[in-house]
C-alpha cells in the first residue's frame, strides 16, 4: 500500500520536472525562431545608436584642482590659550562655499553669464553640420536690456552683413543696429560687439534673470573632495563650449580664492578694532596708577620696598596679568562659543584658581605695616597695567602686520583646463547600450507575445483536453501567401478580390495535400456511424484556414472517384467562389431565399441550376450567392434541410464551409443538418481555450465534434526543442 502511494509521487515529481525542462527548451526555442526579428531589432536600435553617437552635440569638461589648509580663527591669542582658538576648515564646508551664490553669483556677474547666445541651426543635423565645417558661430554680446515680460523667454537674433535684427519672443521686430555700435529701442538695448557666423545668419538669444543663471551654473559646477581628510577639491564644468567652461570655471575658482582671503582679513581687522578699543582705558589706566604712586610716595616719603614686599608684589603682579589676560580672552571667545562650551569652561577654571591665588596673597599683604600695603597696592597697579598696555601694543603690531599680508588658507593648485576630447556622448558605450537594449526588448516582445498568444503547437494539447486531433496539416507556401492576403483583404471588410488558387489542383504533391490524403482516409472510418455524409467544417475564429481545408479536402476526396458537393456556407462573407474561380451570381442564399432567377423560382427540386463544375473532376461546387441581411434565419429555413437530403442522396460527400462559430451561431445551426463536424484549428495561433471553447459551444447547441484538423503546421524550433517530433514525425518540409 505505501509502495502504490508513493509510485504516484515520484511520477508527479518527474512530470513536474519534466516541464521545467521543456519549458527552458521552448524559451530557447522560442529565440532561434524569432532570430530574424531579434537581429534585425537590434540592427535598428544599434543604427540609431550610431546616429546619435555622431549627431549628438559633444560635452567637454574643465577641472581645476584647490587646496583648503588647516587654519586658525585668524583672532590671534595670548598666550598659551591662543591653541584653543585652532581649528580646521572641513572639504564640505568648502564646497558649499564654493558653490554658493555669493561666488557663482559674482562670477556670472563678470563674465556677463546672464546674456545667453546660441546657433539656431537645422533641427537634428544642423550641429553635426556646423561642427563638421571646422568653422564656430560666435556672437559677443556685451550689453542686452529687454523689458520685464521678456526675461528668461527665446529671443531671436537674425544677421545681414554687419547689420542685425533683433525679435521678441512672438516673432516682432523689436530692435536694429550694427555690429560694435550699442542699439536701443524703449525697453530694449544690444550691444554685439563682434560676430563669426560662417554657418548661420540666426541665433537664438536668451535674457536670463541673475537667480536663473546662478542655478543654472551652481548645477553646472561639481565640486569633490580627492581622498579623505585631504583638503584637496577637485572642482569640474561641462559644457559644449570648451573655452566657455574653462572661463568660468577659472573665474569660480579665482572668486572663491578672494573671498577666502577678503574673510581671513576680516577676522583680523574685527581683532584689530577689538583692541583699539581697550588700548585707551588701560593707557589711562596706567597714568593714573603711576600719578597715584607718585603722590603717596611724596607724602609718606616713602620710595623702596622690602624685599619681602617686592616679592609679593611680583606676585601679584604677575596674577594680576594674567587675570587681565584670561579677560580678554573670554571676551574674545564670547563671540565664538557659549558659556557652556569645554573651551570657555576651562577659562573660567583658570581665573577661579587664579582668584583664590589672589585672596591668599592678599591676606598675606594685609599683615605688612600700613605704609608698605599702600606702597605696594600703588606699584601693583603700575605694574599690571604696564604689563597690559605692552601686550595690547605688540599684539597690535602683530594684527597689523597679519592684516597687510593676509593670503588664505585656500590656493589654487591647477588653473582650469580641458582634455582635448569630449567627456560626453561616449559613442562606443551608446552604441553598446543600444545593442544591449535592442536585443532585450525584442527577445522581452518575444517572451511577452508568447506568453500573452499560447497558441496551439503539438497535439497533445487538445488530446489533454479531451479533444481529439485527426490530422496535421503542414504550411504550405501558398496557403501562407492566401493566408497573408486575406488577412490584409479582412482588415478592409472585403474579400471579394481575393484571388486563391486551389492547392490539390496547381500542387498535388505538396505536404498540406498529403495531409489531406491521410484526413480522407480518417474521415471513412469516422463516418461509418454517421447519420449522413454531410461534413461540416468550422472555426473558433476567422483566419485559421477553413476555406483552405475545406476546398483542399473536397478535391482529395473527389480525385478518389467520390462524387462531391462543396457548398460555401458562409453567406456573409464565404470566398470560396474565388478559389474555384467561379461566378457568385446565384448561390445558397437565393436558394433558400427562393429568388427568382429570370422568369421562373428556383426551389429545392431544382438546387442543381445554382451548383457549378469546379476544375476537379467528380467535384461540384454551390457558392455562397447574393448576401443577405438574414443569413441565421435562411439557414433555419426548413429549405435548408431539404437541400442536404437532396444532396446527399445525389453525392457520396457534402462538405460545408462555415463562418466561425464564436463569432456567429450559423455554424451552430448548420452542424444540426451534419452527420459529422470538424473543427480547423490554426498552428501557433489558436489558443487551447479558445478550441475547448468552440466545443463546448457547439455542444450547447446539440453539435458533436468528431475532431479537430491542426492547420498551418510549421517546423518551429520551440517545438522541436520542447516536444520532440510529435507531429512532425514523417513529414521533411520545403525551404
Amino acid at each position: 500500500m505505501q509502495q502504490n502511494q508513493t509510485q504516484p509521487t515520484a511520477s508527479a515529481h518527474s512530470q513536474k520536472s519534466d516541464d521545467d525542462e521543456i519549458d527552458l527548451a521552448r524559451l530557447l526555442g522560442l529565440l532561434i525562431d524569432h532570430r530574424w526579428f531579434i537581429i534585425i531589432t537590434t540592427a535598428v536600435f544599434m543604427v540609431f545608436g550610431v546616429a546619435y553617437a555622431l549627431l549628438a552635440t559633444p560635452i567637454y569638461q574643465a577641472d581645476a584642482l584647490l587646496q583648503v589648509e588647516k587654519k586658525s580663527s585668524g583672532l590671534p591669542a595670548i598666550g598659551e590659550m591662543s591653541e584653543l582658538f585652532a581649528t580646521e576648515s572641513e572639504a564640505a564646508t568648502e564646497i558649499e562655499i564654493m558653490k554658493s551664490r555669493m561666488v557663482v553669483g559674482a562670477v556670472v556677474d563678470q563674465l556677463r553669464l546672464t546674456n545667453v547666445v546660441k546657433p539656431d541651426y537645422l533641427p537634428v543635423i544642423g550641429n553635426y553640420l556646423a561642427r563638421r565645417s571646422g568653422e564656430k558661430d560666435v556672437v559677443q554680446v556685451e550689453m542686452l536690456q529687454v523689458p520685464p515680460n521678456q526675461v528668461g523667454k527665446e529671443l531671436h537674433l537674425e544677421f545681414v552683413d554687419n547689420n542685425f535684427a533683433l525679435y521678441n519672443s512672438d516673432g516682432d521686430r523689436v530692435l536694429d543696429g550694427v555690429v560694435g555700435t550699442p542699439a536701443e529701442s524703449g525697453e530694449w538695448m544690444l550691444h554685439v560687439s563682434a560676430v563669426q557666423n560662417p554657418n548661420t545668419e540666426h541665433f537664438k538669444v536668451t535674457k536670463l534673470s541673475h537667480l536663473a543663471a546662478v542655478n543654472f551654473w551652481q548645477l553646472k559646477l561639481a565640486v569633490s573632495e580627492r581622498g579623505r581628510q585631504t583638503g584637496i577639491l577637485n572642482a569640474t564644468i561641462q559644457d559644449p563650449d570648451k573655452q566657455k567652461a574653462v572661463r568660468v570655471l577659472d573665474a569660480i575658482a579665482s572668486e572663491y580664492m578672494l573671498q577666502n582671503i577678503r574673510r581671513n582679513a576680516a577676522e583680523a581687522e574685527n581683532s584689530l578694532e577689538f583692541l583699539q578699543r581697550q588700548i585707551p582705558t588701560i593707557k589711562d589706566n596706567l597714568n593714573d596708577a603711576e600719578e597715584q604712586l607718585n603722590k603717596f610716595r611724596l607724602q609718606s616719603q616713602s620710595v623702596d620696598l622690602s624685599i619681602e614686599t617686592k616679592g609679593l608684589l611680583d606676585q601679584v603682579v604677575e596674577i594680576e596679568r594674567r587675570l587681565n589676560e584670561l579677560s580678554l580672552k573670554e571676551a574674545e571667545l564670547s563671540r565664538l562659543y557659549t558659556r557652556n562650551h569645554p573651551t570657555y569652561q576651562a577659562l573660567i577654571e583658570q581665573k577661579e584658581n587664579l582668584e583664590a591665588d589672589l585672596e591668599r596673597l592678599s591676606a598675606q599683604v594685609q599683615q605688612l605695616p600700613e605704609t608698605q600695603q599702600q606702597v605696594l597696592r600703588y606699584a601693583r597697579d603700575v605694574e599690571v597695567n604696564q604689563e597690559i598696555y605692552l601686550a595690547l601694543l605688540n599684539r597690535m603690531q602683530e594684527l597689523n602686520v597679519l592684516k597687510a599680508g593676509t593670503v588664505g588658507n585656500v590656493r589654487i593648485l591647477d588653473q582650469a583646463a580641458s582634455g582635448r576630447g569630449a567627456v560626453a556622448p561616449k559613442k562606443s558605450l551608446i552604441v553598446l547600450i543600444t545593442v544591449a537594449l535592442g536585443g532585450v526588448v525584442a527577445v522581452g516582445f518575444v517572451l511577452i507575445r508568447s506568453a500573452l498568444h499560447k497558441g496551439i503547437e503539438r497535439a497533445e494539447q487538445l488530446e489533454e483536453e479531451g479533444i481529439n486531433v485527426y490530422a496535421s496539416v503542414p504550411l504550405s507556401e501558398v496557403q501562407k501567401q492566401m493566408n497573408e492576403r486575406l488577412a490584409r483583404l479582412a482588415r478592409r471588410s472585403r474579400v471579394e478580390s481575393l484571388q486563391a488558387p486551389l492547392l490539390a489542383k496547381d500542387d498535388p504533391t505538396d505536404l498540406a495535400i498529403e495531409a489531406l490524403r491521410g484526413l480522407r482516409t480518417s474521415l471513412h472510418f469516422a463516418m461509418l456511424e454517421a447519420r449522413n455524409n454531410v461534413i461540416m467544417i468550422s472555426g473558433p475564429s476567422p483566419g485559421v484556414g477553413k476555406s483552405f481545408v475545406t476546398a483542399n479536402l473536397a478535391a482529395v476526396l473527389a480525385q478518389s472517384g467520390q462524387k462531391v458537393l462543396m457548398i460555401d456556407g458562409d453567406i456573409r462573407r464565404g470566398y470560396l467562389h474565388n478559389i474555384m474561380n467561379s461566378v457568385n451570381d446565384y448561390g445558397l442564399s437565393d436558394l433558400l431565399a427562393v429568388r427568382n432567377k429570370g422568369s421562373r423560382k428556383i426551389g429545392v427540386a431544382n438546387y442543381h441550376d445554382i451548383i457549378v463544375p469546379s476544375p476537379i473532376e467528380n467535384m461540384m461546387f454551390m457558392p455562397r450567392g447574393t448576401a443577405a441581411p438574414n443569413p441565421s434565419e435562411l439557414l433555419m429555413h426548413p429549405r435548408m434541410n431539404e437541400l442536404l437530403e437532396a444532396a446527399s442522396n445525389d453525392f457520396d460527400y457534402v462538405l460545408i464551409d462555415t463562418p466561425p462559430v464564436l463569432a456567429v451561431t450559423d455554424a451552430s445551426i448548420v452542424g444540426r443538418y451534419a452527420g459529422t463536424t470538424l473543427l480547423v484549428a490554426r498552428f501557433g495561433m489558436t489558443p487551447t481555450k479558445e478550441m475547448v471553447q468552440t466545443v463546448k459551444r457547439f455542444n450547447q447547441n446539440g453539435v458533436e465534434v468528431k475532431g479537430v484538423i491542426l492547420n498551418s503546421v510549421e517546423r518551429k524550433a520551440s517545438a522541436y526543442y520542447g516536444y520532440g517530433y510529435g507531429y512532425h514525425y514523417g513529414y521533411s518540409y520545403k525551404s
